[in-house]
C-alpha cells in the first residue's frame, strides 16, 4: 500500500491541529491529514468567540476562577492556569497572522457569555471559528514545509512492536477506500469530539470520535467520558438541522421563554440566562416537560433589531433561510449534544502514555474543562495546547531521532462488512444515547444502555473494511464507555446529571474514571 513519511504527523484540521502545524513547521516537515475538507471541523462552526483576559479590568486570575467554578470542582487547576496565562499571548499571535476580531473604535469589542464575570470574548461577528480557521489554513497552505492531505480517514495508530512507540498511522482514502500508511517521528492527534453519538447535536457529520477510539484500541487511556456538554440553544424547527444559536445571543441580553411566553431562567439560577450551560440545558428540558413542547424560545424582541442583525448575521441569515419569521424576535431552540469534556488522557504538554503520541483540542482530556466547559474556552484550549503539543513533540524528536525510522508494526486485515446495516445501527445508537445517556440520566436507563451497546458491539465485525463501518464501531465503543462511566458515577456534577443521585458528592467522587485496554 502507499506509504508516506514526515517528521510531524498532525491528524485533524481544527484550531488545535492548524496551530500545531503552524508552530511545528519551524522544526521539521509537517503533514496534516484530515478526514474530508480541511474546513470541515467544529472550529469552523464556533460562533461565540474565544475567551482571553486582555481587558485592563480583567485578569487571568479572574478567568481562572470562572473556569474552575464552571467546572464544578473537577478542573485541574494547573492546567487551567496554563490556559488563562498563556491564552492572551496566543490570541495576539492570531491577530498578527491576520485574524480580524471585531473592534469598537480602537478597542476590542469584547462579548459577554454565561458564567464569565467579565466581558472577555473576542469575536469575529458570529463566525469566529471560521475566521480563525480561514487565516490558519491560509498560512499552512502557503508554507512549503507543510503538506495537507484531505479526504484521508484515520483508521488506527501504528505502534513499534519493540519499543511501543507510536510510529505513524493507518489511513483510508475517503473517496476510493484505498489504504495507506504514514510514518512519523511524532504524531499529534487533533480529530475533535464525538457529537454524532447523539441524535440531536450541533456537531458536523465528521465528529465520530475517530481519534479517541483509535487511541483506545492502541492502549491509550480515556478519561472523564461521562461528562458531555449539551448546548442549551440549538435551533429546533420543523426537522431542520440543529444549527447552533450562540451563547453570545444571551450574553447580549436575549431571554429564554417557554411556550406560554414566561421567562423562566431567574427561577433556576441567580445568573438567569447566563448560568452555566448544564444548568440552562436542564432548565429548558424541565420547561419543555411542563408545557408538553419540544422547544422554548430565545426572545430578542426587546433588543435593537438592527444591532442584533449586525452582530449575528450568520444566525439571522440561517434562520431566514429555514423560513423562520424573525419579525417577532423569537427563535425556537432546544438543547443538543455539543462537546465532550473527556477524551484521551494527557499531561500538561499533551503527552499520552504512548511515547510519540500527543493529543490536543476536544479529542484530549487536559483537565481544563472539568465537569462542565466554560463558554468560549474550547477555541482557547485548542490554541494554547496545540502550541504546547508541537513544542514538546520537537523535544521528543530531538531525544529519539531515529526510533520511528526503524519501527516494525503489523497491519491486521479488515473484515468484510457489506451486509451490515450500518445506517440503521447508527440511528439506533444515537437514539439510545439521546434517550438514556442524555441530559438527565438514571441508573436503570444507563444499565440498559450499557448492556445494549455492548450487545451491539459484539454483533458487529471488530475491524470492518468500510469507512462507515469503522465510524460506527468508533461510536459504539465511545457510547459504551460513556454509558458505563455515567453508570459508575453515582452523583451529579456539571454535565453529568443523575436523577437518582441528584447531589454532588465531593467526599466519594472527586476522582476520575479511566478506561484503558
Amino acid at each position: 500500500m502507499p506509504s508516506y513519511e514526515t517528521d510531524f504527523l498532525i491528524i485533524g484540521s481544527g484550531i488545535a491541529g492548524l496551530i500545531a502545524a503552524y508552530r511545528a513547521k519551524e522544526y521539521g516537515s509537517v503533514l496534516i491529514v484530515t478526514k474530508e475538507r480541511a474546513q470541515d471541523s467544529n472550529t469552523g462552526k464556533a460562533q461565540g468567540g474565544i475567551a482571553a483576559a486582555i481587558d485592563e479590568e480583567d485578569s487571568p486570575f479572574l478567568h481562572l476562577e470562572d473556569t474552575l467554578e464552571a467546572g464544578a470542582g473537577f478542573c485541574d487547576p494547573d492546567a487551567v492556569e496554563i490556559l488563562v496565562t498563556e491564552g492572551p499571548a496566543r490570541v495576539m499571535e492570531l491577530v498578527d497572522i491576520g485574524v480580524c476580531f471585531d473592534r469598537e473604535g480602537s478597542m476590542w469589542a469584547l462579548g459577554q457569555e454565561g458564567a464569565h464575570r467579565k466581558r472577555r470574548i473576542l469575536h469575529a461577528s458570529d463566525a469566529t471559528g471560521w475566521e480563525i480557521a480561514r487565516c490558519l489554513l491560509k498560512e499552512c497552505r502557503a508554507d512549503r514545509r507543510i503538506t495537507l492531505r484531505e479526504d484521508s480517514f484515520l483508521i488506527d495508530f501504528l505502534r513499534d512492536e519493540r519499543s511501543g512507540r507510536c510510529a505513524g498511522a493507518l489511513f483510508m482514502d475517503s473517496k476510493t477506500g484505498e489504504l495507506n500508511t504514514c510514518r512519523a517521528q511524532a504524531v499529534i492527534v487533533t480529530t475533535g469530539g464525538a457529537g454524532q453519538l447523539y441524535l440531536n447535536t450541533t456537531n458536523p457529520p465528521v465528529a465520530t470520535g475517530d481519534g479517541m477510539a483509535a487511541a483506545y484500541r492502541a492502549g491509550e487511556a480515556l478519561m472523564d467520558m461521562e461528562f458531555v456538554q449539551f448546548h442549551p440553544t440549538a435551533l429546533s424547527y420543523k426537522g431542520m438541522p440543529h444549527f447552533l444559536i450562540s451563547e453570545a445571543v444571551r450574553g447580549e441580553g436575549a431571554h429564554l421563554r417557554n411556550s406560554s411566553g414566561e421567562r423562566f431562567m431567574p427561577d433556576y439560577h441567580r445568573s438567569a440566562e447566563l448560568a452555566p450551560r448544564d444548568v440552562v440545558s436542564r432548565a429548558i428540558v424541565s420547561e419543555m416537560e411542563k408545557t408538553g413542547t419540544d422547544h422554548v424560545y430565545l426572545d430578542f424582541s426587546h433588543l435593537d433589531r438592527e444591532r442584533f442583525q449586525k452582530r449575528f448575521p450568520n444566525i439571522w441569515r440561517t434562520c431566514e433561510q429555514y423560513g423562520i419569521d424573525l419579525t417577532e424576535g423569537l427563535i425556537p431552540v432546544a438543547p443538543a449534544a455539543h462537546y465532550i469534556m473527556g477524551g484521551i488522557a494527557v499531561d500538561k504538554n499533551c503527552r499520552t502514555n504512548i511515547p510519540g503520541l500527543y493529543a490536543c483540542g476536544e479529542v484530549a482530556c487536559t483537565g481544563v474543562h472539568g465537569a462542565n466547559r466554560l463558554a468560549s474556552n474550547s477555541l482557547l484550549e485548542g490554541l494554547v495546547f496545540g502550541v504546547r503539543a508541537a513544542e514538546d513533540a520537537r523535544r521528543f524528536m530531538e531525544q529519539h531521532p531515529e526510533d520511528a525510522d526503524r519501527a516494525e508494526f503489523v497491519i491486521e486485515d479488515r473484515e468484510s462488512d457489506w451486509d451490515v446495516p450500518w445506517e440503521d445501527l447508527l440511528f439506533k445508537l444515537r437514539s439510545l444515547m439521546w434517550d438514556k445517556v442524555g441530559i438527565i440520566r438514571n441508573g436503570r436507563d444507563l444499565a440498559l444502555a450499557a448492556a445494549e451497546l455492548e450487545r451491539m458491539r459484539q454483533s458487529c465485525p471488530e475491524r470492518p473494511a468500510s469507512r462507515r463501518g469503522i465510524e460506527s464501531i468508533n461510536l459504539l465503543t465511545l457510547g459504551w464507555l460513556t454509558a458505563r462511566a455515567a453508570l459508575i458515577r453515582t452523583e451529579s456534577r456539571g454535565g453529568h446529571f443523575r436523577k437518582d443521585h441528584p447531589q454532588r458528592d465531593d467526599r466519594r467522587w472527586l476522582r476520575h474514571i479511566v478506561f484503558q485496554k
